[in-house]
């Protein structure tokens, strides 16, 4: 297995890159933004325990060779968290699902060593996290029609108007998930913005190949912090689910 990346080297995410016909870079608009690095003392305590074995260094994919199955050390249904945040979620549910690989993808790093944390106590071993763009991701460590489950819960909603372009539940992107799907595989998706479930319901009825719609709130999702804070400021939590053809 390839070198891990040192704990305070900072490397940047893969989204996609564009250039204008004399060769100038267009900026990408991206659905996220880089946040401070800084650890707690917890977070580093967990970081340096278990990064080794369960975070891909963002440098790994870039080899020509990179097989995620390699990173997990064996062969098994796939399952891709978008934002797993402080990985509240992923512990859960990874630990309910020990036959599965789960990938966690998380830009912010504190998060991940956080989430580090949360994995390890939830026994869930078979959790591998990476710092690359989720777009990216799909579109170049997913082969198409092999992902078991994608899992997006309550992703950034960018919620001024003019930033509305951010939020990555767009078409372009459901059709990359779509694509990464297996027959019956799902999509889970939840939101505290009203505005993002109509865009979401939008979006992803218009999808070919998927079928699905709003849903009652999905019981094994744990009650994370950013749903606490969501209820809290009086905003209805939004729960679907989508299935490919």
């Amino acid at each position: 297995m390839p070198e891990p990346t040192p704990i305070d080297a900072v490397t940047p995410a893969r989204p996609h890159h564009r250039f204008t016909e004399d060769g100038r870079r267009i900026r990408e608009v991206l659905s996220y933004s880089r946040r401070g690095s800084r650890f707690t003392p917890s977070q580093r305590e967990a970081w340096e325990a278990h990064s080794d074995a369960w975070v891909i260094p963002e440098s790994a994919v870039d080899d020509p060779d990179f097989r995620l199955a390699d990173w997990f050390g064996r062969e098994a249904p796939l399952i891709v968290e978008i934002g797993s945040g402080v990985g509240e979620a992923t512990g859960a549910l990874a630990a309910a699902r020990p036959s599965y690989d789960v990938l966690a993808l998380e830009v912010w790093r504190p998060g991940v060593a956080a989430s580090l944390a949360e994995v390890a106590a939830a026994g869930a071993t078979h959790v591998r996290f990476c710092s690359v763009d989720a777009v990216w991701a799909l579109e170049h460590l997913v082969a198409p029609g092999t992902l078991a489950e994608l899992w997006t819960f309550f992703p950034d909603p960018w919620p001024k108007t003019r930033h509305h372009k951010r939020r990555i539940v767009d078409p372009a992107f459901a059709a990359v998930a779509a694509g990464r799907l297996a027959t019956g595989g799902t999509w889970r998706l939840a939101t505290d913005w009203a505005d993002y479930a109509d865009q979401m319901v939008a979006v992803l009825d218009a999808q070919p190949g998927l079928v699905g719609g709003v849903t009652e709130r999905w019981a094994e999702r744990p009650v994370t912090k950013f749903e606490r804070k969501g209820v809290e400021a009086g905003r209805a939590i939004t729960d679907l689910a989508y299935r490919r053809l």
